[in-house]
């Protein structure tokens, strides 16, 4: 392998970020034509922004490339089946933007336990109302979906002394000092039964699409709180808003959606026991700086022929 392999970034040229791929050779662009003089050199692309499509044509024009990173965790969007059953390995930011999402679902628990929007309404009001809150030591946290991000929830919701359940496609071996107990995905309504919180962290997969729908929703409690950290299309968007208008669960805190944005006059906008976050739980101030720096790290790695991380299982999505 050369000392410097050639990098297709796609992205806007006047991304600040990009910057920081001054060390190392990089085309950048937003079509494929952009990348044509360099076709036959490129050893890897770098997809930081735009559409399957544009990622699809490019891989496609590019006969040498080896590794293929995607700045986001998430994968729906950007798989196609010539990446697919290629020997190319494909990494993600998985891992980069989790402690941010775990402490948004801490955030969402202690928003319904303690009703903050009681008391902002009390507040706007010039209320003085007086309630009783909740206490959430003690209480269950179910995590659909027991990944990287899922991991990042139950480190923080363990250390507020919250029982934590977690539904995983293989149960580890060894046991996890974080978790109370496993259930597979086919015991998913075993474990929604058991919550007072849900986080649901899973990927979207043709498995996990709408893993979160009617039947799912009438095992919850109705003093549960469903929470959504993953990926829109797991849950059941119509179901969920006919369930929390009947207070058939107790609230949702949401920071994805099946549509992105929501459109206007969804009655989602509306619902008073919803906590609507507009897909920025993970946008800390440094979230794309350190996707870049973790980029370049893996970059390392592949110059180095050292093992990369977060290697995609491509069949799967994630």
């Amino acid at each position: 392998m050369s000392d410097s392999p050639l990098v297709f970034v796609l992205a806007a040229k006047d991304d600040p970020q990009l910057a920081l791929l001054n060390s190392i050779p990089h085309v950048t662009g937003k079509a494929v034509a952009e990348f044509a003089p360099k076709a036959q050199e490129a050893a890897v692309i770098f997809h930081w922004s735009g559409s399957r499509d544009l990622l699809r044509s490019v891989f496609l024009a590019g006969p040498h490339v080896r590794w293929v990173h995607s700045r986001a965790a998430g994968l729906d969007n950007l798989l196609f089946p010539e990446l697919v059953d290629s020997d190319v390995p494909l990494t993600n930011g998985t891992g980069v933007f989790s402690a941010s999402l775990g402490e948004f679902a801490l955030a969402a628990i202690l928003y319904f336990a303690k009703d903050f929007h009681r008391m902002t309404r009390n507040q706007q009001a010039g209320r003085w109302e007086q309630f009783d809150v909740e206490e959430i030591a003690g209480r269950t946290v179910g995590i659909v979906g027991y990944g990287d991000i899922g991991r990042a929830v139950a480190t923080r919701v363990h250390a507020m002394g919250m029982r934590v359940l977690a539904l995983k496609r293989h149960a580890p071996d060894l046991a996890d000092p974080l978790i109370d107990l496993f259930f597979k995905p086919a015991e998913l309504e075993d474990m929604l039964s058991l919550c007072d919180y849900v986080v649901v962290a899973a990927p979207l997969t043709p498995e996990t699409r709408h893993m979160i729908s009617t039947a799912a929703l009438a095992a919850m409690k109705s003093s549960a709180v469903l929470i959504n950290v993953g990926r829109g299309p797991v849950v059941d968007q119509p179901v969920l808003v006919r369930a929390l208008i009947a207070k058939k669960i107790r609230g949702a805190a949401l920071d994805v959606f099946e549509h992105e944005p929501i459109p206007p006059g969804d009655p989602i906008w509306k619902l008073e026991n919803v906590f609507i976050s507009p897909h920025c739980a993970d946008h800390t101030k440094d979230w794309l700086n350190d996707a870049m720096h973790f980029f370049l790290k893996q970059y390392d790695r592949f110059r180095n022929d050292e093992p990369l991380a977060n290697i995609v299982q491509k069949h799967l999505g994630y």
